[in-house]
């Protein structure tokens, strides 16, 4: 789960047996990549391209202006998220700011892929290690930017944050890209230089593992 993704997904997702992320052409696809690197915008081309969905994650946070319920996230409170973790529901969970729990249930994920559709985490390092312990069978993307230099750019050209939080977010993206090259979690690092060089690479990997034209 990426808490930064903008909460305007299509409806939500799916897997088939127990150990394996493919099958009957299913895939789960498991996108993740630093903050302004252009995921969200990969992420719904894929979606077009493939009739794919995307995951509904779990949260204990509040509802905000907009967002409904089962759709943007599934909204719960503590009790319940704890009772989910200890029923071993989710593919991965994480508390974000300290403050709130988001997670990826699992029963979504197995439905749509039973249904042999692609299905699309959009989540942090983290996660995607998490997911890949318990769905090794997943196509693990991490995205990069071409350079330091653009991706300070593009975090400052969304205009939605201070200097001092740009400065975080920057940080952050040397930790998770250092740890996503450290191997086992993604089976391809995919650097963004123009949006649509980016997608079609992205494409070529899910069509190879589908069987489907890309």
């Amino acid at each position: 789960m990426d808490p930064d993704r903008p909460a305007d997904n299509p409806p939500a997702l799916a897997t088939t047996a127990r150990g394996g992320a493919a099958a009957r052409n299913g895939l789960l696809l498991v996108l993740a990549g630093p903050s302004g690197v252009g995921k969200t915008s990969i992420a719904h081309a894929l979606l077009r391209r493939f009739s794919g969905v995307f995951s509904v994650s779990a949260t204990t946070r509040a509802a905000g202006p907009g967002e409904r319920e089962g759709v943007d996230y599934t909204f719960v409170d503590r009790g319940t998220f704890q009772r989910w973790i200890d029923e071993d529901r989710f593919l991965e969970t994480a508390l974000v700011y300290g403050r709130d729990y988001y997670g990826t249930l699992r029963e979504p994920v197995d439905r749509a892929l039973a249904d042999g559709k692609l299905v699309i985490l959009d989540i942090d390092v983290q996660g995607a290690a998490e997911v890949r312990r318990r769905m090794p069978g997943m196509l693990g993307v991490f995205i990069l930017p071409p350079s330091d230099e653009e991706l300070l750019r593009r975090l400052r050209s969304r205009a939605r944050e201070s200097e001092e939080q740009i400065a975080r977010r920057f940080a952050q993206a040397h930790q998770e890209t250092a740890r996503a090259r450290q191997g086992g979690i993604f089976d391809a690092l995919i650097v963004n230089t123009t949006l649509d060089g980016a997608i079609a690479e992205v494409a070529g990997l899910i069509a190879a593992r589908m069987g489907t034209p890309a």
